[in-house]
């Protein structure tokens, strides 16, 4: 059962090493070598990083959650094909205002980018790094879902008839969403790096902040809050169609940052470190200001039902849950839940297939487990 509250695995010492492996040329030359470890892997010896276990061995589990995480994951699965969108593009063209088309297509703009540096992210500066395969495979199925969201908003772009030459240069156009994705980058390039040794403690520190930096802010509250303004649309009966595709994304995102936030904290664990505080409370600092800036772009003025300070003080309410998550102290004490139906896009379970468009075998997000 995943549960955002489930206690961490117990720290293990870590494994002897293992005797060096022998070169391929050197066993084809007859050179004299040592005899190859065929010693059976001990699942206890498993680490998140830094392990010399064989990485190829999946069971026994060290970490049985990781696999969970697996198979839920795949109990949502859908493409954007299966939503229905044809109300949405009369909604756009004739009843959403100037400023709700302002809205809709901004978070667009912004997301589309996001989930491409999401995607960059775990398959390019994370995986690599696992040194257990249970946590790998359901990182390789997270890449997938952040290509599956950019296709995503990709088709609903097209559905709508948007100029995509414009809405996907947004982000290096427009300053509010710009500052969000260089912020990033920053992170992202910081363990882009071929020479990284995650035994050197500074380097591990550098990869612990950018992990938790796309765990909780990123993903955790970043894309768990930029989902919102569509969903009020959503509640007042417009844009149902993207609010749809968006409501499965965000079921995806709430697996990935719960993921990511319990691997920074068994890695805390294992390693025996812990965060700097003030770096901490800088990087949620930089955040909300990033976020306080892109909510006042995007809503200059409220639309029904929603505002920049909604946006902003659930960002703060938002982060300070990801916080506790990770043991970490509250960067925003005090911040108020300004959107409390939030959660339900998240927990709401359907009964009924996508649009009638389904047969009824078909697994859609309704046969998942979000308590």
């Amino acid at each position: 059962m995943l549960d955002w509250d489930d206690p961490i695995a117990a720290v293990h010492t870590p494994a002897t090493p293992a005797p060096p492996r022998v070169p391929a040329a050197e066993a084809e030359t007859g050179a004299e070598t040592e005899s190859p470890d065929l010693r059976p892997v001990n699942p206890e010896d498993k680490r998140v990083i830094n392990g010399l276990t064989d990485i190829n061995q999946l069971a026994p589990f060290k970490y049985p959650w990781a696999w969970e995480y697996f198979l839920n994951a795949n109990r949502n699965h859908w493409t954007p094909l299966d939503i229905n969108m044809s109300q949405d593009v009369q909604d756009y063209h004739h009843r959403l205002t100037v400023e709700e088309r302002h809205v809709y297509e901004n978070v667009l703009a912004y997301l589309t980018t996001s989930d491409i540096l999401a995607m960059r992210n775990i398959g390019l500066a994370v995986m690599e790094k696992m040194s257990a395969p249970e946590l790998q495979i359901y990182q390789a199925r997270q890449v997938y879902e952040e290509a599956l969201h950019t296709w995503t908003y990709q088709h609903c772009i097209e559905t709508i008839g948007l100029d995509q030459g414009e809405i996907y240069n947004r982000y290096r156009v427009v300053p509010e969403i710009h500052r969000k994705i260089r912020i990033a980058n920053r992170r992202l390039d910081s363990v882009l790096r071929p020479d990284i040794d995650l035994r050197d403690p500074e380097a591990l520190m550098d990869f612990v902040m950018a992990y938790l930096f796309f765990a909780a802010v990123f993903e955790g509250c970043w894309f768990y809050n930029g989902f919102s303004p569509i969903f009020a649309l959503q509640r007042r009966g417009l844009m149902k169609g993207t609010a749809e595709q968006l409501q499965y994304i965000m079921r995806d995102e709430v697996l990935h940052a719960s993921f990511g936030l319990r691997v920074v904290k068994q890695i805390m664990a294992e390693e025996g470190i812990r965060p700097d505080a003030a770096a901490v409370q800088a990087m949620w600092e930089e955040a909300e200001a990033a976020e306080r800036d892109y909510a006042r772009f995007l809503l200059p003025e409220p639309i029904l039902g929603y505002s920049a300070e909604d946006h902003v003080e659930q960002f703060r309410f938002i982060a300070n849950r990801r916080a506790r998550k990770v043991g970490l102290a509250e960067p925003f004490p005090g911040a108020s839940n300004a959107l409390p139906w939030l959660d339900e896009q998240a927990n709401l379970r359907k009964e009924k297939n996508f649009f009638e468009t389904r047969v009824t075998e078909y697994q859609t997000g309704g046969g998942l487990r979000w308590d």
